[in-house]
């Protein structure tokens, strides 16, 4: 069967990889092509679109490409009709997929949302969308599956995809990191608006620990010639492709928000969440979310609590990061007891094989049906 899959950020590139790792093993005569990146690229996948021409963050940074955003509705418009896929995968990547998820629908595809968008944040009517426009939806947060079922809707919870990917990482021996300091990682982020927020704070703690490597982890969607405009001679590393490499061998992690504090978590590492980006976007953000959620990251939304200390736009100094770096420092065990209590809520480690079985199966029957 011919398969085109839409992701546009670096966390959904990794899930879609591990995803079309399992179609394969199921669908011999798969072809499949994609938006995505590099993970998609080395597992074979035909990439039309690179996640690296997609990131763009906040509601300020959309409306100033707003242009080159209809560019890319039309382009996959093409793709799509010239590929003629007989199954579509929208992976997260909201603003797009579910415009595009209409649009396949209208055209007769078969269209399947895997990684609900985060409705329960804001903008929750779009779960009728999802609903209306996809053949199904498959959850990976804990508390989805109630959400959707809040609206009548029923989607499948299939763990979280960062648990199989972690433990197949970590069957894996990865050789040991050149440092003869403890490390403390910085990840600030895979678009080019997060390093320029985030970065330039983290670096500057630096002096404050001079018994402690830092080492940046680059994003394959952002450029060392950026991270090198920002370090200058601060003494930093950086290390590119496998973040976990150096997350296993790190002491505590500084983390800009997003998926990469699920990843830090799953790995049992100390950490900070770091989130600065432009103040319309935030106060506009501020204002839609209102007080549905209490928190930014992944794993305080799913603990239901602070396990991780956030630290958010004015509060993100370089003195409070010292402040909380050195806590972390001096006694990490609190937050490592919850990480404990995280893996064990996310739920089984083959989600991939999962929902590759589920679309498969259900698009094979609906043929079927329709044959007969």
């Amino acid at each position: 069967m011919r398969y085109f899959i839409l992701t546009g950020e670096a966390s959904g590139d990794l899930h879609a990889s591990n995803l079309v790792r399992a179609i394969v093993q199921q669908d011999n005569n798969a072809i499949i092509s994609a938006w995505g990146g590099d993970a998609l690229a080395e597992v074979g996948v035909t990439i039309l679109k690179h996640i690296r021409e997609l990131a763009f963050m906040g509601f300020i940074e959309v409306l100033s490409n707003l242009f080159e955003i209809v560019r890319n509705f039309n382009l996959c418009k093409k793709q799509i009709t010239s590929f003629a896929p007989d199954i579509i995968i929208l992976i997260d990547y909201p603003g797009f997929n579910i415009r595009m998820a209409k649009w396949c629908n209208k055209q007769g595809y078969h269209v399947y949302y895997y990684i609900s968008p985060q409705v329960w944040a804001w903008k929750s009517n779009r779960v009728y969308d999802i609903a209306r426009y996809t053949r199904h939806c498959y959850v990976i947060l804990p508390f989805e599956k109630e959400f959707y079922a809040n609206y009548n809707i029923d989607v499948t919870y299939v763990g979280h995809p960062l648990v199989e990917h972690i433990l197949k990482q970590k069957a894996n021996p990865i050789e040991s990191y050149p440092s003869d300091k403890p490390i403390i990682a910085l990840l600030p982020g895979s678009r080019v608006q997060e390093i320029r927020n985030i970065l330039p704070t983290m670096l500057k703690v630096i002096d404050a620990f001079p018994t402690y490597q830092f080492v940046i982890a680059q994003a394959p969607t952002i450029s060392s010639n950026l991270l090198h405009a920002y370090i200058g001679n601060k003494n930093v590393k950086i290390v590119d492709g496998n973040i976990y490499k150096l997350l296993e061998r790190s002491k505590l992690a500084l983390v800009a928000s997003g998926t990469a504090t699920l990843e830090t978590a799953l790995l049992q590492v100390p950490q900070i969440v770091c989130y600065k980006a432009n103040p319309i976007s935030v106060w506009l953000a501020r204002k839609l979310v209102g007080h549905k959620i209490k928190y930014i990251s992944l794993v305080n939304l799913i603990m239901n609590k602070e396990v991780v200390k956030e630290l958010i736009q004015g509060d993100y100094t370089e003195i409070n990061l010292i402040k909380h770096i050195t806590l972390l420092l001096e006694d990490s065990s609190s937050i490592l007891h919850d990480y404990k209590q995280l893996f064990h809520l996310l739920g089984s480690s083959n989600a991939s094989e999962t929902v590759a079985s589920h679309i498969i199966n259900d698009y094979r029957s609906n043929q079927s049906n329709i044959s007969s």
